[in-house]
């Protein structure tokens, strides 16, 4: 008897197979062979919040050596010497460090803007990457990324950390076998409120001693330095990022992952500066609707004015299903039976469920009681020894992202656009399509 196989399966087994067969799964496509027990060397690109959070992830490894450091900022450099050892090599250009012979990877944690430059020089150097989310700030720069990954054959973990949980990848499998029936809305929101005063407000200045200001803008245009830009605060300037792709993402790809969904569809989006008053160039409050190809819709709430809980339970995201609603926390996850509503019969149609982080990590220990980045630290070595496809591998990271990306031009472009997420383009506004990448500052470009 021939088995059946599902549509979905299908496209996911061939989406497993194919990236497999592109970073030519075998250790022999490493730059550099690792011996079983030698460990493995890593340059730190960007050492500030984020930065010190992977280096720490990565001691807990003992099969990863911290090699080297950079950072256009000598504070951050500093610190991180004080934090890790004064005796490690540190650099102010990326493209110096990446001229080691003796690194085998780099983890980047550097602002948006700076991610593709920086993926793409590593793979063409020979090393592979660990890089935080948002992928990129332009659809053209993450699709360039998986191109190089490819072509390189470099192992591309991207920082969705969540994506090493076993708890939500049990969950996925449940949810895609219909555990919630047919899921038709998802929610997720970033919630903080600034009122009044946000990130404040600063002159342009002279920059501090120490931070290479020229080289932190790099591709973006000249800007004078301000306070309410670096460090951190650059997160609300649209030129650099923004919260649905700093936060945001986290939540999207989790939704995506449960409901097994691709890319959007259709896409609009709403919002604006409606009460904080700050040097911010990107909404205090903005929504954003996606329709995905199975017929569900997924909202994202950025609501910076108000931070009161947006969900019941805890939870970070919503999911609900014809059967029953989940909600998603960090290490839980409930499910609340759904009852027929008009004309159909009340009673409830599944029993109650919760799942637990613990549930499904008991059998290894080496990971149970290690954060959800250090796990991904870890499945990112294993698969630079194994050349195996990570748990948040170049195109996973970047079809996450583009969500994000996407609704920012539906705001503002001030449009429902409809989009083809296999050629990537829009379908229904030319215009949009010009916002789908930018010309870079002379000397940078987007090589591949």
């Amino acid at each position: 008897m021939t088995a059946k196989i599902s549509r979905r399966t299908f496209a996911k087994t061939t989406a497993a197979t194919t990236a497999a067969a592109a970073l030519g799964l075998t250790a022999a496509s490493a730059s550099r062979v690792l011996g079983a027990n030698e460990r493995i060397r890593l340059g730190f690109i960007g050492v500030a919040n984020r930065g010190c959070q992977l280096i720490d992830a990565f001691k807990t490894q003992s099969q990863a050596e911290i090699a080297a450091l950079c950072d256009v900022s000598q504070a951050s450099l500093d610190n991180a010497l004080q934090r890790y050892g004064a005796n490690l090599e540190t650099y102010h250009d990326f493209r110096r460090l990446l001229e080691r012979k003796d690194l085998d990877a780099v983890v980047i944690a550097t602002p948006d803007h700076w991610h593709a430059i920086q993926t793409i020089d590593a793979c063409n150097a020979g090393k592979d990457v660990y890089v935080e989310k948002p992928v990129s700030m332009t659809v053209r720069e993450g699709r360039k990324m998986v191109e190089v990954a490819r072509r390189t054959k470099r192992v591309v973990q991207v920082g969705l950390h969540r994506r090493s949980s076993r708890l939500y990848a049990q969950v996925a499998k449940k949810i895609q076998d219909d555990l919630l029936g047919k899921v038709t809305v998802s929610r997720c929101y970033h919630l903080s409120n600034m009122y009044p005063t946000g990130i404040g407000k600063a002159q342009p200045a002279t920059p501090p001693p120490g931070l290479d200001w020229d080289l932190w803008l790099g591709p973006r245009p000249v800007e004078p330095f301000r306070e309410t830009i670096a460090p951190y605060r650059f997160r609300w300037w649209m030129l650099y990022s923004s919260q649905i792709a700093n936060n945001g993402v986290h939540f999207l790809d989790t939704i995506r992952w449960l409901t097994g969904d691709g890319g959007p569809v259709r896409i609009a989006a709403l919002g604006g500066r409606f009460a904080v008053d700050d040097d911010r160039t990107i909404p205090d409050t903005m929504q954003a609707t996606f329709e995905t190809e199975p017929g569900r819709l997924v909202v994202f709430g950025q609501y910076e004015a108000n931070g009161n809980p947006a969900l019941p339970q805890g939870g970070r995201c919503e999911l609900r299903g014809t059967q029953g609603t989940a909600y998603v926390a960090e290490s839980t996850i409930q499910v609340i039976p759904e009852r027929g509503g008009q004309f159909q019969d009340h009673k409830p149609r599944m029993e109650p469920m919760e799942f637990k982080a613990t549930d499904f990590a008991k059998e290894d220990i080496r990971v149970a009681n290690l954060s959800l980045t250090a796990q991904h630290a870890a499945n990112f070595l294993d698969c630079m020894r194994s050349r195996a496809v990570p748990n948040c591998d170049i195109e996973v990271g970047h079809i996450s992202t583009t969500y994000a990306l996407l609704a920012n031009i539906a705001l503002v472009t001030r449009a429902t656009l409809e989009w083809d997420p296999a050629k990537e383009v829009f379908t229904n506004n030319p215009a949009a399509n010009d916002l789908l990448h930018y010309e870079y500052r002379k000397p940078w470009k987007l090589d591949g």
